[in-house]
């Protein structure tokens, strides 16, 4: 994968392990079904660096850090799943697949972090390698509030999913991922959407403040989606985006503490 100065930066070597063989020149025929479970397939995926270190004592200390500091371990891991998703959404815009999907670094089974020498890394085998601690991320503002008893309500038909909710968790993928424009252009739907979805919910609680709130930094997401549209996103617009995204999430978390009834 090559940076924005033209080269490259990363090597990416995607592995499926377990995977049954296909037999593309068959035609496919229903067969009866073995009643025991399918063994599952995993994808193990090596990021790997394209330029090397300088000599072996390097990139030892380069491991060791890893291996010493659990959070530089966990930055180390949680940058390789950024590049990983920059591919993924490069992978789903050219293969036009709306069901390609990026991933987060709490759903990987095995975290390694390793040393070794070319086509060594490329099959997913190394000198020397350590198991990191999944870094598990405290979720935090973004968080849904009682999240078995909402499922339950909306399962029931006692609660109804919003569609600003899915276009503001659109608009955290695109802001988490730093894709600005797309995340200006998503968060203006959402909030526009929001002002509509939420106006039964003003009598109730601290809702109508909530509203008020949304509307008034409203035209500032508005500025930072038309800049979007001419083809630039500022640092300034960026962070009104931020803000107003954790204000539309905190307003939707918000109706969800006032129940279902």
């Amino acid at each position: 994968m090559r940076g924005h100065a033209g080269e490259v930066e990363h090597v990416l070597v995607l592995t499926t392990l377990g995977a049954q063989e296909r037999r593309w020149l068959r035609r496919p025929r229903a067969r009866r079904a073995d009643p025991a479970p399918a063994p599952v397939s995993t994808t193990r995926v090596t990021l790997i660096a394209a330029s090397a270190f300088d000599d072996g004592r390097a990139a030892e200390r380069w491991l060791g850090e890893a291996t010493a500091d659990r959070e530089c371990g966990a930055a180390r891991a949680g940058a390789a799943v950024t590049t990983l998703n920059r591919i993924l959404h490069l992978h789903r815009a050219a293969t036009a697949d709306p069901h390609v999907r990026e991933v987060d670094v709490d759903q990987a089974l095995v975290v390694r972090v390793g040393i070794g020498e070319g086509e060594q890394v490329a099959a997913g085998h190394w000198v020397r390698a350590t198991e990191l601690p999944l870094p598990r991320r405290a979720r935090g503002r973004t968080a849904a509030l009682r999240p078995q008893e909402r499922l339950a309500a909306l399962l029931s038909a006692r609660d109804a999913a919003l569609a600003c909710e899915e276009l503001a968790l659109r608009a955290r993928q695109d802001v988490d991922a730093g894709r600005r424009r797309e995340a200006a252009l998503q968060l203006e739907a959402a909030l526009t959407m929001a002002m509509a979805e939420l106006e039964p919910w003003a009598p109730r609680g601290d809702l109508a403040g909530r509203l008020a709130e949304l509307r008034g930094i409203l035209p500032a997401v508005q500025s930072a989606a038309q800049a979007a549209l001419q083809g630039g996103v500022d640092d300034a617009d960026e962070a009104a985006v931020r803000h107003a995204l954790e204000r539309l999430e905190a307003a939707l978390r918000a109706r969800t503490v006032l129940g279902f009834d």
